[in-house]
């Protein structure tokens, strides 16, 4: 019989553990938000204002300490305002990324009652790829503004005349693909015009630079901010582990030989960080508070197709693997400080 040593060093400290590496992702896709957080006030479904009442007790059974929202891909084809005000006065959009038609019916002050409810940090990612920084500002103001503007008006018109002081926020998502197929230096650019308005607007927020895990994205893209350094707090990688049947098998069905690749490849996800802390270490101009937030990360089965709703089950072996994901954030928590785990929901 072989053994194995394990040799827990009690007293060695790696850093201090953000729990926001233990966050979660919600979007716009399959069942995740209709029906799987968001009903409605008349559903028979058990709820609390229209969110699912067995969804919201597991959030806070997990104490999720930050979601994100609204993507993902569907951030960057969303207007804010289209999902503000009364219901019924909302527009169906088409949603071109995931399929459908969006009724706007979960907006921004819905995910605030969400967060609010199981006491996570709201975390909003704005719109890049089709939107403006006057769009991005609009819904800063919403959200954080006190004053008499036009936007903090209209939050207190909607019943919320206390600011909702969301403090992250991501400027825009995966921009160098269904984000606006940017190239990095392209993206950098725009990066900066979004963060000198939203940072001088409310110097309080933290914003979040989209990365990559191919290529030359991140070196180039932190290289390109150099100089304004100063208006980055995070910068992004997704990561997953996805729909390699031959090498991982199906959600339910695979062999021993799978099950392992599917854990050993967790390394894979390991270079990733090294790759982004080297990228982040090269071009911070000395600062050491630059964090990286992996704020997509999971498992996508090859069950997981438009075509049913991206739904997937899900085992006892993707379990073990999300353990070994959060111990490797553990391991790397001197620069990992925000992690969401996709999706929230089981689509």
């Amino acid at each position: 019989m072989r053994k194995s040593i394990l040799n827990v060093r009690l007293y060695e400290r790696i850093d201090v553990i953000d729990p926001k590496i233990f966050g979660h992702f919600i979007e716009h896709l399959g069942r995740c938000i209709y029906p799987g957080i968001w009903v409605g006030k008349d559903s028979n479904i058990p709820n609390e204002d229209g969110l699912r009442r067995d969804v919201v007790e597991a959030f806070k059974s997990v104490r999720a300490p930050i979601i994100r929202w609204p993507g993902g891909c569907f951030a960057d084809a969303y207007h804010w305002e289209d999902g503000i005000g009364p219901v019924n006065l909302r527009p169906r959009r088409l949603n071109i990324w995931w399929g459908g038609e969006e009724s706007n019916e979960f907006g921004t002050d819905e995910f605030i009652k969400l967060c609010r409810v199981v006491g996570a940090e709201p975390y909003i990612c704005v719109n890049v790829g089709s939107g403006s920084p006057s769009e991005a500002l609009a819904w800063l103001e919403y959200c954080n503004y006190v004053g008499n503007t036009k936007y903090a008006r209209l939050r207190a018109e909607n019943g919320h005349p206390e600011p909702y002081n969301v403090i992250y926020w991501g400027v825009g998502n995966e921009n160098w693909g269904c984000g606006g197929s940017f190239d990095p230096v392209y993206y950098a650019w725009e990066y900066r015009r979004f963060a000198t308005f939203l940072k001088q607007a409310d110097p309080r927020i933290k914003l979040i630079v989209c990365g990559h895990i191919f290529g030359d994205w991140n070196y180039r893209v932190m290289e390109t901010l150099r100089n304004f350094i100063h208006l980055v707090d995070y910068l992004s990688i997704h990561y997953y582990f996805f729909r390699n049947q031959q090498r991982y098998g199906d959600d339910i069905k695979f062999t021993d030989e799978q099950y392992l690749n599917l854990l050993f490849d967790v390394q894979h996800l390991e270079y990733q960080i090294k790759q982004a802390i080297q990228a982040i270490d090269l071009f911070s101009e000395g600062r050491k508070d630059i964090g990286i937030a992996v704020d997509e990360w999971g498992v996508w089965h090859p069950q997981a197709t438009n075509e049913n709703g991206l739904y997937q089950q899900n085992t006892l072996r993707d379990a073990i693997l999300a353990a070994s994901v959060l111990n490797l954030f553990i391991k790397y928590s001197r620069k990992v400080k925000i992690a969401n785990l996709a999706q929230a929901v089981n689509v």
